[in-house]
């Protein structure tokens, strides 16, 4: 497929290929690397810094929630904004910002300072929030149709490769240094990815000009936006699923600890060891996706993920009534990341192929408010309900959770897609 004019961004190929043949990717892969290593260390330092400051789990807990806030609060204003701004600038100017964010973090010393803390989580959530989308719109223009699927694995590896680079250095720079210093390394990771993005093609990287809209009969005013993403069935399935995967998720986050400590009765070593070993199957599956990507069916993969997800989350948490056995779980946790991979490069690249182009910012919008109010909501519910009814009946809810994504991608999907046949607009 030739590609459009982009100068070195998509070379004339023939044939499909990994997205790491275009140089104007290898570009933003490595941005994302160095982004995501940066976040890595404040995903680390900061709840353990609100730990420390608060002296409660209430507080940490908060810190996640404020988090999810921005996505959800400013989706309209982010649909928007993406779909109007060329999407390297929208990448530019977040990343930037995101780096003088974190200024703020230098003041923090006690207690008192526990304000600024919060006030930096809901700062950097809220300009990842127009980061994301104009990322995820940006790929299928940057690489071309074939290779999008590649392009996504092996962006989503980037999470997975930061959090085993960065992940421990927060850890250790916080205690052999200070907050300061965490704050300090990750925004110089933020200044060299925003350089790099910088360095991306200029030529049709944001949505069509009012113009080409009319000309090809994009749809105005009344169905853009997050409303018309959402009224969109083909966008809509998606987010939907991914909504409920993601209750799965936050409940998860909170209940994995007591899982390990309480259930399994590991030590703190073993909670730092099974949530470690989740990126060796991500790694590898985001590996072999980036290389084959452009060869599989996305709507394939998604399903793959989300039905092998849903078993091999059951059976982790059953197999606690037969072994207690540590390295057992960690061949599973391992395992579990893979399927983890296939959803999030299923689920992206079925949005980036069904969206046009000039509202592709809209939809990417949508899909995080789905994600952050899922997490959300699993978040509140494990929180809240922990104590009560205990450990094993919220995780057996959790995988229960996705099981029922996994229906609704079953039911939903194919169906949209049987009726999305249109291809992937550049």
């Amino acid at each position: 497929m030739t590609s459009p004019d982009l100068g070195t961004a998509v070379p004339a190929t023939r044939g499909a290929g990994t997205a790491m043949a275009v140089p104007a990717f290898r570009r933003l892969w490595l941005a994302g690397l160095i982004s995501d290593a940066g976040d890595w260390l404040m995903l680390i330092a900061l709840p353990l810094v609100v730990l420390h400051l608060t002296g409660s789990a209430v507080g940490t807990s908060l810190a996640f929630l404020l988090g999810l806030l921005p996505p959800v609060l400013l989706a309209p204003v982010v649909a928007r904004t993406v779909d109007r701004l060329p999407h390297r600038r929208v990448m530019a100017v977040a990343t930037l910002a995101q780096a003088a964010g974190l200024l703020p973090l230098l003041t923090v010393h006690d207690h008192a300072d526990l304000p600024v803390v919060y006030g930096v989580i809901v700062v950097q959530a809220a300009l990842a929030a127009f980061f994301e989308p104009a990322k995820s719109s940006l790929l299928p223009t940057l690489v071309g149709s074939d290779r999008v699927t590649s392009a996504n694995a092996l962006t989503g590896l980037n999470n997975d490769l930061g959090r085993i680079i960065g992940g421990p250095l927060g850890g250790v720079l916080l205690a052999a240094a200070s907050l300061s210093a965490v704050a300090l390394v990750d925004l110089g990771t933020y200044l060299v990815a925003a350089a790099l993005v910088l360095s991306l093609p200029r030529q049709r990287e944001g949505g069509p000009s009012r113009t080409r809209r009319r000309r090809s009969g994009v749809p105005g005013r009344r169905d853009g936006g997050i409303l018309g993403a959402f009224r969109d069935p083909a966008t809509r399935s998606v987010v939907v699923v991914e909504t409920a995967a993601s209750v799965a998720q936050g409940l998860f986050v909170v209940l994995f600890v007591f899982f390990v400590t309480d259930v399994i009765e590991g030590t703190d070593a073993d909670v730092g060891l099974l949530r470690g070993v989740q990126a060796v199957g991500a790694i590898a599956a985001g590996s072999v996706l980036g290389i084959l990507g452009a060869r599989l069916n996305a709507l394939r993969l998604m399903l793959t993920g989300i039905v092998a997800f849903t078993v091999l989350t059951a059976i982790v948490w059953n197999l606690s009534f037969a072994t207690h056995a540590v390295p057992v779980y960690a061949v599973l946790f391992g395992a579990i990341g893979a399927p983890a991979v296939l959803m999030s490069a299923g689920s992206t690249s079925l949005v980036q192929q069904r969206s046009d182009a000039s509202r592709r910012g809209s939809a990417f919008a949508a899909l995080g408010l789905g994600q952050a109010a899922g997490q959300a909501v699993g978040l509140i519910v494990a929180g809240v309900l922990q104590e009560r009814v205990g450990t094993l009946p919220l995780l057996e809810l959790q995988a229960g959770a996705y099981a029922v994504a996994a229906v609704l991608a079953l039911l939903l999907l194919p169906r949209t897609v049987s009726a999305v046949r249109r291809p992937l607009p550049l």
